[in-house]
């Protein structure tokens, strides 16, 4: 660290019994008393006002008012300060360095010692040491800076922090091959890892990172820290990369607990103005900080209740980039007071602003004299999309857990991006699943309506056979899901697939009521007519001693992660799909006759109450078909 010793005479500074009086030892008695605060200076007339044109303002009316006692209660710095500038006038040594140089400066301004009164008085000295020590050493332009959060916010004083930040911006933005920088508590680290003994100099030729100024100006406050960072941005040296670092390091040393999505700790307005200043530094680039860290900051704003545009601002900018982030990066808490475990609202809100991304802009141009109209293509990649579509299949399936979650919510999310084509839907098939099995009241409609976001046609082998098996299932799903897998291993085979009429498949396809019966039974219970529930029951059976004999688990238990299926397994479930009998046996209740009645399409088959599906007359007459 810089400092600077200014006079010769010895320090005969003392203070008496009660630690509130400070005096100086001399032959001559004190002919003045400064009072400060709580603290008294009996001090002289003579060495003041020799160097203090504000002194001798104050002492001339002491004199005319017979008072031998001055108040002094505004002076920048306090007593320290004060007593710094009054050993200067005595001459006395006093030593300035980064901690109390700006104190002091302010003081003195506040006292006048300027040159006209005197050549060489303390302004003078004090900006000559920051000129030429200060300002010239990183870490002590970074103490100085720290220095002025109990200062009084003066003129003079904001000249020299703005001189000291800009300082500390252009050190930043120096090419990095001309930095001398210390590696401090990393040197031993780097040695251990690199395996280079301590007299070498490996370590030391090693390259300087471009962040390496980030972790010092964490040690400022939230008002200092802007100030550097803002004038750091406006050089328009620094990569937006390194800048967005050191928001990201001012965000984790300052908001307690930031990482696990923040806690109720200390001051919330000093906290929300950190989340608020972070935000307005953000560079406007996509990709300066990760989707990670927004999503983290949105959650901080959420939490000390940031004001609206603030939020706005972060939900846009996680949606410009959305497809970086995983499911559990956006699971964001419901405020407090709603039902819900879960912010699905502001999810939806992320995913239009990434799906706006897509929307085809209109230029309006003139050629031959009329008025024409050029679509551009939208801007956002198959990936990009694909990955967001896998994001909420993923999401969905957690907040599906939630017994408090509206029906209405979940597929309002799932159908914002049901026009992104993705070649499987094993993860929506796992959300939906996991929804019927939280929420096991839900009606045949809702059921229907949930069902409806999924196409049976891009289920896995593995999603179709846990799928024919599932209970939770309305019972027309299934047969969807068996006729779809019956043509796909038809078509990967080369063989016919079963003797089905066009508008058979058709109806199946979209869910249309097949029945030609008529009568009084609810419509919403022919919508789900199928096979008989023993053909159905048989089938699951066969399915799972298949699976059984190959010692193959239920690959889809509910919330697990997609196995690996045994290859047997596979081979022999093909060979039960293409059996035309079989299937056909199924379908013929379904579309061909028009002789089956429709049945309540919402309960499982095999269900684990018996006597609720023999006292369904739905079901007596579904089994008397033959």
């Amino acid at each position: 660290m810089k400092f600077m010793k200014l006079g010769s005479k010895k320090d005969t500074f003392q203070t008496d019994g009660n630690n509130n009086v400070r005096f100086v030892a001399s032959d001559l008695a004190s002919d003045i008393v400064v009072s400060i605060d709580d603290m008294k200076f009996h001090l002289h007339k003579y060495p003041l006002i020799s160097k203090s044109s504000h002194l001798q303002k104050l002492i001339s009316l002491s004199n005319e008012e017979s008072v031998d006692e001055i108040q002094i209660s505004d002076i920048p710095g306090g007593a320290s300060a004060f007593e710094i500038c009054a050993k200067f006038c005595y001459g006395m040594t006093v030593t300035l360095n980064a901690y109390n140089v700006i104190a002091t400066r302010c003081a003195a301004e506040y006292l006048g010692m300027h040159e006209t009164i005197e050549k060489g008085n303390l302004l003078y000295k004090i900006d000559v040491f920051l000129s030429s020590s200060i300002f010239r050493s990183w870490k002590d332009s970074i103490i100085l800076l720290q220095s002025t959060k109990s200062m009084l916010p003066r003129d003079e004083e904001q000249k020299v922090v703005n001189r000291c930040i800009e300082s500390i911006a252009n050190k930043a933005c120096v090419d990095v091959s001309k930095v001398d920088w210390s590696y401090t508590y990393n040197r031993k680290k780097l040695l251990e890892e690199n395996g280079v003994e301590s007299n070498q100099i490996g370590v030391r030729t090693r390259n300087v990172p471009k962040d390496w100024w980030v972790e010092d100006l964490c040690e400022l406050e939230v008002d200092m820290f802007k100030s550097v960072i803002a004038n750091i941005k406006n050089k328009e040296i620094q990569s937006n990369d390194v800048i967005g670092e050191a928001l990201k390091a001012y965000a984790y040393r300052k908001l307690p607990n930031f990482s696990k999505g923040m806690i109720p700790c200390g001051d919330v307005s000093k906290h929300r103005l950190i989340v608020e200043t972070i935000e307005k530094l953000l560079p406007a680039e996509k990709g300066s900080v990760s989707c990670r860290f927004l999503v983290k900051l949105l959650k901080a704003a959420i939490f000390v209740e940031s004001e609206g545009r603030i939020k706005e601002a972060l939900v846009k900018r996680i949606g410009q980039q959305l497809e970086e982030a995983s499911a559990n990066d956006i699971l964001i808490r419901a405020p407090d007071g709603e039902t819900t475990m879960y912010d699905v609202g502001i999810v939806q809100k992320i995913v239009r602003e990434f799906l706006m991304k897509d929307h085809n802009s209109e230029i309006e141009s003139v050629g031959g004299g009329e008025l024409e109209r050029i679509r551009k293509p939208g801007i956002l990649s198959d990936a990009s999309k694909l990955m967001v579509a896998k994001l909420i299949d993923g999401y969905l399936a957690e907040i599906a857990k939630d017994p408090n979650l509206p029906l209405s919510d979940f597929v309002n999310l799932a159908e914002l991006v049901s026009g992104i084509a993705r070649p499987a839907h094993d993860g929506l098939y796992r959300a939906i699943d996991t929804y019927l099995k939280e929420h096991p009241g839900i009606n045949k409609g809702d059921k229907k309506k949930i069902c409806k976001l999924m196409d049976c046609r891009k289920l896995s082998v593995d999603a179709c056979l846990h799928a024919v098996q599932n209970e939770r299932l309305p019972m027309r799903v299934v047969v969807q899901v068996l006729y779809f897998e019956q043509v796909r291993t038809a078509a990967s085979s080369g063989t016919s697939t079963p003797d089905i009429t066009t508008r058979g498949i058709k109806d199946l396809s979209i869910g249309s009521n097949g029945s030609s019966r008529s009568g009084t039974t609810n419509p919403e219970d022919d919508t789900d007519a199928v096979a008989t529930a023993e053909e159905l029951k048989a089938l699951r059976k066969e399915l799972a001693s298949l699976r059984l004999s190959n010692g193959v688990g239920n690959g889809y238990k509910d919330g697990d992660a997609k196995p690996s299926m045994d290859k047997a397994v596979i081979g022999k479930m093909k060979g039960l799909l293409k059996s035309k009998k079989s299937f056909i046996k199924l379908w013929a209740s379904k579309g061909g006759h028009g002789e089956n009645s429709g049945s309540d399409s919402s309960e499982s088959i095999g269900s684990a109450n018996p006597e609720e599906v023999k006292s369904t007359p739905s079901r007596n007459r579904r089994h008397s078909v033959s």
